[in-house]
């Protein structure tokens, strides 16, 4: 038996960080990403759709990104 992820003595070489403080929630997930906030659940994983809103923040940076280069290419 392995001993438990936080525990001091453990012979990680880069040791885990404490889990965030999490909530479930029961509503789906654009409710509970409403609930909680974008930001809050993409950024700090307040419920257990966080990598969902990680997910869809990077697809909004990822084209806003590509939207720039595409002005800044056409501008040249």
């Amino acid at each position: 038996m392995s001993p438990p992820r936080n525990d001091v003595t453990s012979q990680e070489r880069i040791p885990r960080r404490p889990l965030p403080d999490f909530e479930e929630s029961e509503s789906g997930v654009i409710g509970a990403i409403s609930e909680d906030g974008f930001l809050n659940v993409a950024l700090n994983d307040s419920n257990q759709y966080g990598p969902h809103a990680m997910i869809i923040l990077l697809g909004i940076v990822a084209s806003i990104t590509g939207i720039v280069l595409l002005l800044l290419m056409a501008l040249t």
